[in-house]
């Protein structure tokens, strides 16, 4: 496919107008991304409005998607996957009606923390954490079994290192 202008099922495309976001909501995006435990009033306070309007603007992101989820961040070598990975995956020419067939192998592979579907010579960058080389081994052995995988591309991760800010 090979850079392919066909979107990922389920997911806004690129090209959609962004949600209407003030100042106000700037703040509290910018606040939740950097630590997403933050009491609600400790959030009002810090963007300077009462608890409950707080409540109401953070419902309303959610609700808008703007804010699509909370998460921890689980260190991978902490849980027994030390080697971390991208995978660079290109699909052939003809699997553009087929997608959430790959997306569907993907999501079942636990080895997967994030899925991108990119532009240029590749479709898909995966992120991925394993227990080392002979388990990174089989999951491009699996990714290069599947019908519509034409090639893949594997770079190690030396240090993932996640910015200081927010939004």
């Amino acid at each position: 496919m090979g850079g392919a202008s066909a979107g990922p099922p389920n997911h806004l495309r690129a090209d959609e107008e962004p949600a209407a976001l003030d100042d106000v909501d700037r703040l509290l995006l910018d606040r939740l991304a950097a630590d997403a435990r933050i009491t609600n009033a400790a959030l009002a306070q810090a963007a300077g409005i009462a608890p409950s309007t707080c409540l109401a603007r953070v419902r309303s992101l959610r609700e808008r998607g703007v804010i699509r989820g909370y998460h921890a961040d689980v260190d991978p070598a902490a849980v027994g996957l030390p080697l971390q990975a991208m995978i660079s995956v290109r699909l052939q020419s003809d699997a553009r009606d087929r997608l959430h067939e790959f997306l569907g192998l993907v999501r079942r592979l636990p080895a997967v923390r994030d899925v991108y579907f990119v532009a240029g010579a590749d479709d898909y960058l995966l992120h991925v954490a394993t227990a080392g080389t002979g388990a990174l081994r089989d999951l491009v052995a699996t990714l290069n079994e599947h019908r519509d995988v034409a090639g893949t591309v594997t770079s190690l991760i030396f240090e993932h290192i996640r910015p200081a800010h927010g939004v």
